[in-house]
Protein backbone atom coordinates (compact mmCIF):
# COMPACT_ATOMS: atom_id res chain seq x y z
CA UNK A 1 0.00 0.00 0.00
CA UNK A 2 1.29 3.46 -0.83
CA UNK A 3 2.05 6.01 1.87
CA UNK A 4 -0.39 8.52 0.36
CA UNK A 5 -3.18 9.14 2.82
CA UNK A 6 -6.74 9.98 1.75
CA UNK A 7 -8.06 13.53 1.86
CA UNK A 8 -10.70 12.47 4.37
CA UNK A 9 -10.71 9.64 6.92
CA UNK A 10 -13.00 8.60 9.77
CA UNK A 11 -12.67 6.11 12.64
CA UNK A 12 -16.44 5.45 12.66
CA UNK A 13 -17.24 2.16 10.83
CA UNK A 14 -20.63 3.55 9.72
CA UNK A 15 -18.95 6.41 7.83
CA UNK A 16 -18.28 6.17 4.07
CA UNK A 17 -14.79 7.54 4.81
CA UNK A 18 -13.84 4.62 7.10
CA UNK A 19 -10.78 2.56 6.00
CA UNK A 20 -9.96 -0.30 8.37
CA UNK A 21 -6.70 -1.35 6.65
CA UNK A 22 -5.28 2.14 6.86
CA UNK A 23 -6.33 2.64 10.48
CA UNK A 24 -4.66 -0.65 11.49
CA UNK A 25 -1.38 0.71 10.12
CA UNK A 26 -1.69 3.66 12.47
CA UNK A 27 -2.52 7.17 11.32
CA UNK A 28 -1.31 10.18 13.28
CA UNK A 29 -2.67 13.73 12.97
CA UNK A 30 -0.83 17.00 13.45
CA UNK A 31 -3.34 19.84 13.77
CA UNK A 32 -1.84 23.34 13.64
CA UNK A 33 1.53 21.77 14.46
CA UNK A 34 0.27 19.91 17.57
CA UNK A 35 -0.13 16.12 17.79
CA UNK A 36 -3.80 15.18 18.35
CA UNK A 37 -4.76 11.74 19.67
CA UNK A 38 -8.54 12.17 19.96
CA UNK A 39 -9.38 12.85 16.30
CA UNK A 40 -12.56 11.09 15.10
CA UNK A 41 -12.46 12.38 11.50
CA UNK A 42 -10.37 14.75 9.40
CA UNK A 43 -10.45 16.49 6.01
CA UNK A 44 -7.22 17.97 4.65
CA UNK A 45 -8.67 19.93 1.70
CA UNK A 46 -11.32 21.65 3.83
CA UNK A 47 -8.93 22.11 6.80
CA UNK A 48 -10.86 20.61 9.72
CA UNK A 49 -10.82 17.83 12.28
CA UNK A 50 -13.56 16.43 14.52
CA UNK A 51 -12.33 15.70 18.03
CA UNK A 52 -14.11 13.91 20.84
CA UNK A 53 -15.65 16.22 23.44
CA UNK A 54 -14.61 14.39 26.59
CA UNK A 55 -16.46 11.16 27.35
CA UNK A 56 -19.88 12.49 26.34
CA UNK A 57 -21.91 10.21 24.04
CA UNK A 58 -24.90 10.93 21.83
CA UNK A 59 -28.08 8.86 22.02
CA UNK A 60 -26.68 6.32 19.51
CA UNK A 61 -23.57 5.74 21.63
CA UNK A 62 -21.17 7.71 19.40
CA UNK A 63 -18.84 10.28 20.94
CA UNK A 64 -19.96 13.91 20.81
CA UNK A 65 -17.52 15.85 18.64
CA UNK A 66 -16.33 19.38 18.11
CA UNK A 67 -15.29 20.69 14.67
CA UNK A 68 -11.95 22.53 14.71
CA UNK A 69 -10.57 24.41 11.69
CA UNK A 70 -6.89 24.77 10.84
CA UNK A 71 -3.94 23.08 9.14
CA UNK A 72 -4.33 19.26 9.08
CA UNK A 73 -1.29 17.02 8.51
CA UNK A 74 -2.01 13.26 8.54
CA UNK A 75 0.89 10.77 8.54
CA UNK A 76 1.49 7.05 8.97
CA UNK A 77 2.92 6.36 12.42
CA UNK A 78 5.05 3.41 11.23
CA UNK A 79 6.63 5.51 8.47
CA UNK A 80 7.40 8.29 10.97
CA UNK A 81 9.01 5.80 13.39
CA UNK A 82 11.17 4.36 10.57
CA UNK A 83 12.27 7.87 9.57
CA UNK A 84 13.34 8.57 13.15
CA UNK A 85 15.15 5.22 13.40
CA UNK A 86 12.92 3.85 16.17
CA UNK A 87 11.92 0.67 14.31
Amino acid sequence: MSETLPDRLSVNPASPFFNDELLKQGVGIRFNGVEKTNVEEYCVSEGWVRVAAGKTLDRKGNPMTILLRGKVEPYLKQAAMKAEGLV
